[in-house]
């Protein structure tokens, strides 16, 4: 009988547990796996280098990455964003000590938050973002990205979207012209003061900034800059660091259109 290779034998066991996990901690995959903290995390990294696992970095939980071979032989435009960005906006929220949610872009004009650097402790803002649709026209990470769609893509998405959009979100729709004015003048989308977005446990009301990411001319998503609205005014934060959010956008996607 041939002898097994115990190294891809214990990779493959690390990847069946992720797959039917779909994220998991390392502590769980160590006690499903009886496998040592340090062996696993010396594969996981032999993984994620391959992109067949990455980390996310709001909750550092395993999840599989955007080369794991998929149904269709093609990685997953979601994984593949939020494997070449979870550095850079871990990079990002450590340069600016504020808050960073990343969101990719779903079809239809909208996008959804994929990452966030977002700590309570640190932030003061509510962390449990990841799975969010941000408001195509009331959020920054929403109207940065509209902003970036071509006129006939952003008029096909509003069509679409305006039989389907909330109240709040239809009451803005006829000052949507004027918010993407603004954007091109200043560089940047905008939380409007005093929207919340969703409803929230704890934390107190945030405030944010973003830009869009596009990968060669292609709009793949979103990246903001996110804090306590008490803590820094938008054009403070603006003045501060809008160019190093303008930097990390476009690391991420020329990391993007690299992949692809």
């Amino acid at each position: 009988m041939t002898k097994l290779n115990r190294s891809i034998d214990r990779g493959l066991s690390v990847l069946e547990v992720v797959h039917t996990s779909g994220r998991i901690s390392l502590a769980v995959l160590a006690a499903r796996t009886s496998l040592p903290k340090a062996t696993l995390l010396r594969i996981c990294a032999t993984l994620e280098a391959r992109r067949w696992l990455f980390r996310r970095s709001s909750d550092g939980n395993y999840q599989l990455g955007s080369a794991f071979p998929q149904g269709n032989g093609m990685p997953n435009r979601v994984d593949r964003l939020v494997a070449v960005a979870k550095d850079e906006i871990l990079r990002l929220s450590h340069d600016t000590g504020l808050g960073s949610d990343l969101a990719a872009g779903i079809g239809g004009g909208r996008v959804e938050i994929v990452d966030t650097t977002r700590r309570f402790q640190v932030h003061g803002v509510f962390p449990d973002t990841v799975g969010f649709r941000p408001s195509p026209v009331l959020s920054a990470l929403g109207t940065a990205y509209l902003f970036a769609l071509s006129g006939a893509d952003r008029a096909q998405a509003l069509q679409a979207l305006a039989s389907r959009l909330p109240r709040e979100d239809v009451k803005a729709l006829p000052g949507l012209a004027s918010v993407l004015k603004g954007i091109a003048e200043r560089g940047y989308a905008v939380r409007p003061a005093g929207h919340w977005g969703r409803a929230v446990d704890y934390g107190e009301l945030p405030a944010a900034i973003a830009v869009p990411i596009v990968a060669g001319k292609e709009p793949v998503g979103a990246v903001n800059l996110v804090w306590k609205a008490t803590d820094h005014s938008v054009e403070a934060v603006a003045k501060d660091h809008l160019s190093r959010l303008r930097s990390a956008a476009r690391i991420i996607g020329r990391n993007y259109a690299d992949l692809s």
